[in-house]
This record gives C-alpha cells, sequence and structure tokens, in this order.
C-alpha cells in the first residue's frame, strides 16, 4: 500500500480519467471524469471555452469511479482512539486522516462516546473541522458526540457513570458542559429525557445535527424528537426498543407519516450488528434516508487484541468486539468499503444505490452535499476507484491521489 504517490497536479493540470464507469445522476455512466483545480469541470465548458485538451489522461481500465465516501460515526482505527488519551490525539488523528484513505473515505466525523465533561472540553478543540487536502488526508467533518445524554438503560458500550440523566435547555448550560458546541457536527440524544426536546431545539438553532438513539423512546417520542429538530438516527436497530407491532419505537420513523421533516438512519452493515433481513427491512422501507455507517473502534485495522473505546476496555476476536468480560458488542472492526459491499449483497440493492448510502445521503445529512458527496461538476474532486466488489484501488481527494493499491500498478504510471 502507498500514499501520497503524485505530485499536487490538481492546482496546475486537467487530468482526464477515462475508460471508466462514472456514478453520476445515481446512474454508471460510460464517462470520463474531468479534473482541474481541486473539482471536478464540465468538460463541455472546457472545450468549448478555452479549446485545450488535457494536460493528463489516465486509463482506468474499465474500474468504476464514485465520489469519495464519507463517514457520521467512527469512533477510531488503527489504534486511535477520540475519546480517550486525549494528550495524543492530536497526533492519533493526523496519522488516523492519513490511514483512513484506504478504506475509501475522504471525510468524516470523528465520534465521541459518552464522556466527562472535562474530556469533553480538551478533545473537542482537536477534533475541529479541516479540509481534506493532499498532506493531510481526509476531511475532518466535526464530531459527533454520542453522548452523555442517552438513556441508561440502552448505554451499550458507554460507560454509565458518566451518563446524564437530564438534558441541558440553553445554549449557555450547554457550552458550560461542552466548553464550546463549534466543533460539533452531531449529537446523539435519547428524545424520551427530561428536557429533551428542549435541548434538540436549541442545538439545531445553533447548527448542530440532532440524532436520536440509545434510547427507550416509544414511538410519540421518537416522533417528537425528530418534528422538534433531530434529522438522524444513531445505528438503527441498536440500542433502542425493538419494532413492536403496537408500538414500533424509534424504528417506526422509518415509516411514519407524522414527520414534518426528512430524517435520515444510520445502519451498520458489517454483518453483525444487523441482520440481512433487518437491512432488507431498512433498504425497502426507506431507502432515500439511508446512511452507512461503521461505528469503527481503534482496533479497526489492527486485528484481535485488546482495545479500548472510551473509558471501557475491549476484546476483538476476528470481526467481533465486544466490552471485555461481556457479550455487548463496542463498536465495530469494519471498514467503510467492506459495509458498502456486504449492504448491497445482503439488501439486494445495487451498487448504486449502496453507494449512495456512504455517498451522497450521509452528504446531504451533513449538509454539505454542494461540495461533497457527488461527482457533479463544481464539486471537491473527492472520489474512489472500485471495482465490482468494492474493494478500493484508489483514492483522490482534492483531485490528489492519496492512496493506491499494489493492485492497479500501471494506472498512474
Amino acid at each position: 500500500q502507498h500514499y501520497y504517490i503524485t505530485n499536487n497536479l490538481s492546482m496546475s493540470m486537467v487530468t482526464r480519467y477515462t475508460n471508466c464507469r462514472v456514478l453520476r445522476d445515481d446512474s454508471l455512466l460510460d464517462d470520463d471524469l474531468w479534473v482541474a483545480d481541486g473539482h471536478i469541470i464540465n468538460p463541455k465548458n472546457y472545450f468549448w471555452n478555452s479549446r485545450k485538451i488535457p494536460d493528463r489522461t489516465f486509463d482506468c481500465q474499465g474500474k468504476i469511479i464514485v465520489p469519495g465516501f464519507i463517514e457520521s460515526q467512527i469512533n477510531g482505527g488503527f489504534g486511535v482512539d477520540f475519546s480517550s488519551n486525549v494528550d495524543s490525539l492530536k497526533e492519533g488523528l493526523a496519522s488516523f486522516r492519513k490511514e483512513i484513505t484506504q478504506f475509501g473515505i475522504t471525510g468524516f466525523c470523528p465520534t465521541m462516546i459518552t464522556s466527562p465533561s472535562e474530556v469533553y472540553k480538551k478533545a473537542l478543540p482537536l477534533l475541529r473541522k479541516q479540509r481534506g487536502n493532499l498532506v493531510h488526508g481526509a476531511a475532518v467533518l466535526g464530531a459527533h458526540v454520542e453522548g452523555p445524554f442517552i438513556n441508561k438503560d440502552k448505554n451499550g458500550a458507554h460507560p454509565t457513570e458518566y451518563i446524564q440523566s437530564q438534558c441541558l435547555s440553553s445554549k449557555d448550560e450547554i457550552i458550560d458542559f461542552f466548553g464550546s458546541i463549534n466543533n460539533i457536527t452531531i449529537m446523539t440524544i435519547a428524545p424520551e429525557l427530561p428536557k429533551a426536546l428542549e435541548m434538540i431545539e436549541c442545538l439545531v438553532k445553533n447548527n448542530v445535527i440532532c440524532s436520536i438513539g440509545h434510547s427507550t423512546a416509544n414511538i410519540d417520542e421518537a416522533e417528537g424528537g425528530v418534528n422538534t429538530g433531530a434529522t438522524f438516527i444513531t445505528h438503527l436497530f441498536n440500542a433502542m426498543q425493538p419494532f413492536h407491532h403496537r408500538d414500533p419505537g424509534i424504528v417506526g420513523i422509518l415509516s411514519s407519516v407524522k414527520l414534518n421533516r426528512k430524517c435520515y438512519y444510520g445502519i451498520i452493515a458489517d454483518g453483525l450488528h444487523t441482520h440481512p433481513a433487518a437491512l432488507r427491512i431498512a433498504h425497502r422501507t426507506n431507502a432515500p434516508c439511508a446512511v452507512l455507517v461503521t461505528d469503527a473502534m481503534a482496533a479497526m485495522g489492527l486485528g484481535d487484541g485488546s482495545h479500548c473505546i472510551g473509558s471501557q476496555s475491549v476484546t476483538v476476536t476476528g470481526k467481533k468486539a465486544v466490552i471485555s468480560g461481556t457479550e455487548t458488542l463496542a463498536g465495530s472492526v469494519a471498514t467503510m468499503n467492506s459495509c458498502v459491499e456486504n449492504f448491497m449483497r445482503n439488501s439486494g440493492c445495487t451498487l448504486v444505490e449502496a453507494v449512495n448510502c456512504a455517498t451522497k445521503h450521509p452528504a446531504q445529512l451533513l449538509k454539505c452535499v454542494d461540495l461533497y458527496g457527488t461527482l457533479d461538476f463544481g464539486t471537491v474532486a473527492d472520489f474512489v476507484i472500485i471495482d465490482t466488489d468494492v474493494n478500493v484501488l484508489a483514492t483522490f481527494i482534492g483531485g490528489d491521489c492519496v492512496y493506491k493499491s499494489d493492485n492497479i500498478v500501471g494506472f498512474f504510471d
């Protein structure tokens, strides 16, 4: 595996990628991809207005070009945990941003599980939004703060001693707890908690995306959370009431007719967190709102052994990560490209539909689809070259190749 193999061509050259299929307008098109100044460009404008030919042309040998994957819930990887070891978090994040590109991720929300107030105050300034580039790797899209305003009865891998039993209803209270909300992009809240709706309303007014999860909410409480401003569900089916025909709980949001806004849902297609039948139910019920997440933790990319997520000790065996001494799942060790492939295979959806769940849909959720998540003209040239099994062959950020697999020798020589 080779990282950062090219010079910075994006700011000085027009590059054409040919002999490929390009995902655009929800279809795989036999087309070329043109890149200049770090963005996807319309070749017609380039030809007719400038009457130029590309500076470089790369033959993609029939492979597929898709937008860069966007990850909205990832706790860490490669030995880095975003909720612990704050003193080394800056260096860990820098390393992580480069390593994660090998799985096609070009932007992500570093996720913190339930932690003490002082940990948030130290960690969140280090997780600020940063554009992706050749030198630093994937974009940091702001933190996903998963807790501490969740239900203790659905804590999952979250340490119960730090869970807050009552939400905060004012901006001053929220800032006092976290230090600042400027670097928070998403916050997971259990909507049944006291003052939860007030907190959701306050956060949304201050440009924080609210997600409902780690919750015992019934359908009415879940609908109340969405209608107050929540637009996401944290890892559907996990850490929530199971579906019941008389009260479907949060799962019922997928087909509710009482919502005043669109609500996306995260789903972990790692083969452990969600049964293939549940993947099919979710996709067939509400395909446009599906957002693939890995919920990966520090052991992702490392293999079996003892690791951590926040203050919790985790044991990893094969593809399974559990709180040590229990059978409680503690995030995953899955990669985004593997989740895309699993989702496609197990839900029965098309490759385009599966890729959209890792690109366009999360970009829509994060309100950055004008920049990321598609290959529309004018968007940032973050893209991935894959094969039909979603193996990542090369990853590009801002038009520059930041990762190249050994399996595509000759592509860019």
